[in-house]
C-alpha cells in the first residue's frame, strides 16, 4: 500500500479517539514508521527485496515502535498504556493494508526475529490498482470530513498555524 494511504488511516484512526495533536501525530507515525524497512532501497534492490516487510513488519516491531511513541509523545501512565495499545492496533492495520494491498509476493514476516516464518498473499492487489486507489481516496474523503467537522488536519502538530488557516478557525 502506499505511504500517504498509511499515513493518513493512522490520523484517522487517532481521530476516533479523544487524542491531542501530538498523540494523532504519533498515530500517523504508527501508521506509516513500518516502512523504514524499505529504506534498504538505497544501499540496493537485492537488500530492499530481501528486507522489506521482513524487519519492521510484525508484532516485536509493532510493540516496539509503540513503547517508544508513548514514551515520546503522550503524558501520564495510564494515558500511555491506552495510547500504546492504540499504535500497536495502528501498526497491525499497517500489516493488514500490506498484505492485501503490496501486490502479489510479498511476505509479511509477523514473528520476526523470533521466527522467519513468511505469510504472502498471491492474490494480493497491484500496487496500483483500483482497491489502492479508493483505499487512498477513502482516507483523503475521511480527512476531509475529520478537517470540516472538527477543524483539525494532518497538519495541526506539525504546522498549527497553516493547520488553522486550512480549516477556518483561530489558531490556538
Amino acid at each position: 500500500m502506499h505511504i500517504p494511504t498509511h499515513i493518513l488511516s493512522g490520523w484517522v484512526i487517532g481521530n476516533c479517539f479523544p487524542l491531542r495533536p501530538r498523540e494523532r501525530l504519533a498515530c500517523m507515525i504508527a501508521g506509516t514508521a513500518h516502512d523504514l524497512d524499505g529504506l534498504g532501497i538505497v544501499f540496493g534492490d537485492d537488500l530492499y527485496q530481501r528486507w522489506h516487510h521482513v524487519a519492521f513488519h510484525g508484532l516485536s516491531f509493532c510493540t516496539l515502535l509503540a513503547a517508544i511513541l508513548s514514551a515520546l509523545f503522550v503524558n501520564g501512565v495510564k494515558r500511555r498504556l491506552l495510547c500504546g495499545l492504540l499504535f500497536v492496533a495502528i501498526g497491525h492495520v499497517h500489516l493488514l493494508m500490506d498484505y492485501f494491498g503490496s501486490g502479489p509476493g510479498w511476505p509479511i514476516v509477523y514473528w520476526y526475529p523470533f521466527s522467519e516464518v513468511r505469510y504472502v498473499n498471491w492474490n494480493s492487489w497491484e500496487l496500483s490498482s483500483w482497491q489502492n486507489i479508493t483505499a487512498a481516496g477513502v482516507m483523503l474523503a475521511l480527512t476531509a470530513l475529520i478537517a470540516i467537522r472538527w477543524k483539525r488536519t494532518p497538519l495541526e502538530a506539525l504546522m498549527p498555524s497553516l493547520d488553522a488557516k486550512l480549516t477556518h478557525r483561530r489558531p490556538a
